[in-house]
């Protein structure tokens, strides 16, 4: 009767691990939000958020302005990547899972579920964006992660919405919730919301 108990709980929670859906996101919305100079004028650091979660279209914009595809025909980005690698991964950690975005598909990949977004100063914000080098040993990581970094910062202030870049983090609990294997390393995260 054990076995039958512990079994039937292991089957419960490997059920559970596939319980998100993959999110299809809709498509960008290229003639909403402020122009590139305001943006350039009004981005800056914001570290409260109000409680409630990001529209689709808000989230969908985004992730796209971040490391969308921009041209479909080559498959290439909104954010540049030396030598065309665009080995940048977007993880989104919403209050219901951990989501790896797939540009190419304009498509959030379940990959757990869980809330595991974490607080910035006590404030939680809507999601956290976790920006992934595939392969952490590339010179060009850091480089490849600042480019999709400073998108999310251009694309939050066109949009109305809040972020700032943090390279402090529970950097064994975001790569435990995101199933980093070891050749992959976080570079830095945003935790991006609607403004307080």
């Amino acid at each position: 009767m054990k076995k039958i108990i512990v079994t039937a709980a292991a089957v419960m929670a490997a059920v559970g691990a596939f319980a998100l859906e993959p999110v299809k996101l809709n498509a960008p919305d290229l003639d909403r939000g402020k122009s590139l100079m305001r943006s350039l004028s009004e981005r800056h650091s914001v570290r409260e958020y109000a409680d409630r979660a990001l529209s689709l279209q808000d989230l969908s914009d985004l992730l796209w302005a971040a490391n969308g595809v921009n041209r479909p025909e080559t498959g290439k980005r909104t954010a540049p990547s030396a030598m065309d690698r665009r080995d940048i991964q977007v993880y989104v950690l919403t209050d219901k899972g951990v989501y790896l975005y797939v540009p190419e598909e304009s498509l959030l990949r379940p990959v757990a579920e869980g809330d595991y977004r974490q607080d910035v100063r006590g404030n939680k914000p809507a999601v956290n964006l976790l920006l992934v080098a595939e392969d952490g040993s590339s010179r060009f990581a850091g480089t490849d992660a600042g480019y999709v970094s400073q998108n999310i910062y251009l694309a939050c202030t066109a949009l109305g919405l809040a972020t700032v870049s943090c390279g402090s983090m529970d950097e064994p609990a975001f790569r435990k919730a995101c199933k980093l294997d070891d050749k992959q390393r976080i570079i830095v995260f945003h935790p991006v919301g609607y403004p307080k």
